[in-house]
Order: C-alpha cells, then sequence, then structure tokens
C-alpha cells in the first residue's frame, strides 16, 4: 500500500470519527434541552451539519448514540483477555480487562456526560433499556468466549459466564448508582473498580453494623 494511500485512509478514518463525535454532541445536548421522545434524529443530523442519511450510517437508531462507545469498551477487553501474559490468573486478566474498559469509559462517558445522560434516561426509557441490556448480554456472550479461548479448557464455560457475568453486572450496577447521586467522574470510575475487586473477591465489602 503506498503511502498516499494510507494518508487518505487515515484522513477518511479522521473525519468519521469527527462526524460520529458531532453526532453524539449534537444528541446529547438535545436531549438535555429539549428532552429525549422530543429530540428526533432529523434534529440530530441537522444539529451537527449532516444529513439523515449520514446519520444511519453510524448509528441503527437515536438510542445507540447513548450507547456509542459500548461495542469498542467489550473490544478492548476481548483483546485484554485474549492476549494474557503467561501465568495470569482468570482473576488477573478479568481485572485487566475491566481496567482497559473503565479507562475507556474514563476518557470518554464519563468525561462528556454521555454516561449521566444515559443513567438517567434509562430509567423512563424503554427502548434506551432494551438495547442497554442487549449489548450487556451480547458483551458477555464475546467475553465468556474470549475466556474460554484463553484458558483452552481449564475453565468451563458455565464458570466463564458466571464470572464474567457477575463482574460486568457488579460494574455497571455500580457505575448506574454512582452517576444517579451525582458522583464526579473519578468517583464513578473508582466505584466501577472497586465493585470489580469486590466481584472478584479480592475485595473485602465494608459493613457497617447498627
Amino acid at each position: 500500500m503506498s503511502y498516499s494511500v494510507v494518508v487518505t485512509e487515515g484522513r477518511r478514518e479522521r473525519k468519521k470519527q469527527r462526524t460520529r463525535q458531532a453526532l453524539i454532541d449534537a444528541a446529547v445536548d438535545l436531549f438535555e434541552t429539549d428532552g429525549y421522545d422530543e429530540t428526533t434524529v432529523a434534529r440530530i443530523a441537522e444539529a451537527a451539519d449532516v444529513s439523515t442519511r449520514t446519520f444511519f450510517l453510524h448509528f441503527p437508531a437515536k438510542e445507540d448514540v447513548l450507547l456509542a462507545n459500548a461495542g469498542g469498551r467489550i473490544d478492548l477487553a476481548v483483546h485484554a483477555v485474549a492476549h494474557r501474559a503467561d501465568g495470569e490468573s482468570v482473576t488477573d486478566v478479568l481485572r485487566r480487562a475491566v481496567e482497559r474498559m473503565v479507562g475507556d469509559a474514563w476518557q470518554t462517558d464519563l468525561s462528556d456526560g454521555l454516561a449521566a445522560l444515559r443513567a438517567r434516561l434509562i430509567a423512563t426509557e424503554p427502548a434506551l433499556q432494551a438495547k442497554l441490556v442487549h449489548r450487556l448480554l451480547a458483551g458477555q456472550t464475546e467475553l465468556t468466549e474470549a475466556l474460554c479461548d484463553a484458558f483452552g479448557g481449564r475453565i468451563s464455560r458455565l464458570d466463564a459466564a458466571a464470572l464474567v457475568g457477575a463482574v460486568l453486572g457488579a460494574v455497571n450496577a455500580a457505575a448506574l448508582v454512582s452517576l444517579r447521586r451525582g458522583d464526579r467522574a473519578d468517583e464513578v470510575r473508582a466505584a466501577m473498580l472497586r465493585a470489580a475487586e469486590i466481584a472478584l473477591g479480592t475485595r473485602d465489602i465494608g459493613v457497617e453494623l447498627g
């Protein structure tokens, strides 16, 4: 591949990412100011200065904008598991995978307000609830498969599924609670990491007895 082709493809990818981010930013602003139901795909596209057709090249529906980074985050976790170091235990690998996911969330959803908006809307929007459940289950399946492949039969599919479900469920639940009580982004990140440690059994839960 020639240098000019590489440069052209690089520019095209950067333009694509800028358009995608512009759509996310426009959707967040409109959801915040006008409400979720009142915000249409056409209005999001107009606010981002692109066509409706361009919107659908990036997102299947408006609720997908709120989950824009979910697929890439699972890819990071799967990559972390697939490239485990020699001697790493299942717990070590999953901890590292979660750290990659939380780090990505810190740089994207937590910093730009997308996670906080999603936490507010999920309580009232059935379409968003359904999409989130679908993404969570799909992610759990991908990560379970990666874990089984990485450990070559040394962990059963049932055990892998249970462990992945516990970790991802704990991280998502902690993030939701932290976001809904108005925690800062760094506090949400800490809550997610703490939840993963609890699910992995590497951290005790502090219990106050009355």
